[in-house]
């Protein structure tokens, strides 16, 4: 497999996610807000996907960050829907709602314009690994890890939601090897 560093364009990330997972006997989901699917969308389109990949959620409307992902109202009234412990609220309800050992979150404004008094390219992506079970789902009494990353993207609104693909497959990918390293 190839190391993450020399992995950039969003077909090979898969791949080599997908690759990943499988070799850590692991399962991920999804929570897309600015990119409204396109990670699961190339997710899937890797032969054998459905393996490790459980399932996405859209949760592109603020609402539906609560009722699907389960991100919690305080969060969103106190932060709101881009913000860093959002995006780590997500990840974490994600796997927890698709019961996947891993959960990986987008969430940030692809523009035109701002939003909320967050600038264009502002985009957070959360990575959470749940604790127990043989690839972490399950166990109460082990600690469940989550991990958010701020991006600052420019480029036209398709370019900061591709960019945005690219950027969370390839953290997702840094932070399945880093597990396995630290085994």
């Amino acid at each position: 497999m190839p190391a993450p560093a020399d992995v950039v364009d969003e077909e090979s990330l898969a791949r080599a996610v997908i690759s990943a997972l499988a070799g850590d006997g692991s399962t991920l989901a999804t929570a897309e807000s600015l990119t409204g699917g396109w990670i699961g969308t190339t997710l899937t389109g890797v032969p054998g996907a459905s393996a490790v990949y459980r399932g996405g959620l859209i949760t592109y409307a603020t609402e539906l960050k609560a009722t699907l992902a389960g991100v919690s109202a305080a969060t969103l009234r106190r932060d709101g829907p881009v913000a860093a412990s959002t995006a780590g609220e997500l990840a974490l309800g994600a796997a927890r709602r698709c019961e996947a050992d891993w959960g990986l979150a987008v969430t940030g404004v692809a523009g035109p314009e701002s939003q909320d008094g967050h600038p264009v390219g502002q985009v957070f992506v959360g990575i959470a690994r749940r604790a127990g079970g043989p690839g972490g789902a399950g166990a109460a009494s082990q600690t469940e890890d989550v991990r958010v990353q701020e991006l600052a993207l420019a480029g036209s609104r398709a370019e900061i939601r591709q960019a945005t693909v690219v950027a969370a497959l390839s953290l997702l990918l840094d932070a399945i090897e880093a597990r396995r390293s630290a085994r």
